[in-house]
């Protein structure tokens, strides 16, 4: 007997030290983005690049979601069975996230303080790995949603502003050159 378990120690050891040696995906934030902020919801998109080392694809069994702005919880959610990872290949998936206009009304204190949003976006994305089974690679994400203020929409943006000085100063040239040339 004792033969026999000595056996399995040592089988169990070496399954356990390749597992752990073994290659697995990862994922990293590439970028989140406000996508739509209306009366009953800010919808943020977050683009997430997996990268798969396997020969096969991997199914993504789902991503579960969290985001929090000023230490509270506002949304939390999964998107299940999202698709599946190309073989040996970057794939990029993208994870909308809704926040719901109850939480909005939580968030006035933190708009009111600095005129933006901060967030922190918290993604768990579970996937199934042959031998090891489901394998989450957790991911997190914050950062800030500046607010337009009142004179940005009454006046525009500064790529705006700087566009149309750009296109005066072409039309004041072209004129110069034209009196020039009358001059002449």
């Amino acid at each position: 007997m004792d033969l026999v378990d000595k056996a399995k120690n040592y089988v169990s050891e070496k399954v356990a030290e390749k597992v752990a040696n073994m290659e697995k995906p990862e994922a990293t934030i590439e970028d989140v983005d406000v996508k739509k902020i209306s009366f009953d919801s800010i919808s943020y998109h977050a683009k997430v690049s997996v990268t798969n080392p396997y020969k096969v694809p991997i199914p993504i069994m789902e991503i579960a979601y969290v985001v929090k702005s000023a230490g509270r919880i506002v949304a939390t959610g999964t998107i299940p069975d999202p698709g599946s990872l190309k073989a040996k290949s970057t794939t990029l998936v993208d994870v909308p996230a809704k926040v719901p206009h109850s939480a909005i009304v939580s968030l006035v204190m933190d708009i009111a303080a600095d005129w933006d949003i901060d967030y922190t976006l918290e993604l768990g994305l579970i996937i199934d790995l042959p031998v090891i089974g489901n394998f989450t690679i957790p991911l997190s994400y914050s950062g800030e949603y500046k607010l337009p203020t009142l004179s940005d929409l009454w006046r525009g943006d500064d790529e705006e502003e700087k566009d149309e000085k750009d296109e005066k100063d072409k039309k004041e040239e072209k004129v110069k050159k034209l009196e020039e040339k009358e001059i002449k």
